[in-house]
């Protein structure tokens, strides 16, 4: 079991220190199922962000379906690892903030992957209120939440009842379905879900 020295999950050098040691078991090491059938089912090729996007295997998977696809991490052993790894994508991943950056054209999509969770509850409120500000009306909030209790983390866990009032001034939920293939951190406790930004 490494050693390390930051203990902040909502600071970069936290992250740095994991993937330096290459200690990621939130990693599945590929792309998961259900992302696999949304797209399969969606003719639209979005624009979208993946904020927060570690390695980025999904980076690749949705540029080559067509969509056109910016990846966030503002850790820079995250953004290293994921452009070593992307070969012709790795221009698609960008060191930034999640809470300051601003994307190059409109958005459509986010796509949530282990984000929400691994930032402290603090900052949950502040998260949604960017993932609203980056989505027009009709846009989708599509992706992983995890589902727990457990009081410490990361992984923060949520219940399904603050998921939706975080949610749903902004949002309808559209979709909702277990994951069937999360790593062993998430497993049972993880569901697909898919929200539209409506307009208020």
């Amino acid at each position: 079991m490494p050693t390390f020295e930051a203990r902040d999950p909502s600071a970069p050098a936290f992250w740095s220190e994991r993937f330096e040691q290459n200690f990621m078991p939130w990693d599945r090491g590929g792309v998961p199922d259900a992302l696999q059938r949304f797209v399969a089912q969606t003719p639209q090729k979005h624009v979208a962000l993946i904020p927060g996007c570690g390695v980025g295997y999904e980076v690749a998977y949705l540029s080559e379906a067509g969509w056109d696809v910016t990846a966030i991490d503002f850790s820079p052993a995250a953004v290293a690892a994921a452009q070593a790894m992307l070969g012709p994508w790795a221009s698609r991943v960008v060191e930034a903030d999640f809470f300051t950056f601003v994307p190059k054209i409109p958005l459509d999509l986010i796509y949530e992957r282990a984000f929400l969770c691994a930032l402290p509850r603090d900052r949950w409120q502040q998260i949604v209120e960017r993932w609203a500000e980056l989505l027009p009306p009709g846009g989708l909030l599509a992706g992983f939440f995890y589902f727990d209790d457990a009081p410490k983390g990361p992984p923060f866990g949520i219940a399904p009842a603050q998921l939706e009032a975080l949610l749903t001034p902004s949002f309808e939920r559209i979709e909702d379905s277990l994951a069937t293939d999360s790593v062993s951190v998430f497993s049972g406790r993880e569901r697909w879900q898919v929200w539209r930004r409506i307009a208020r």
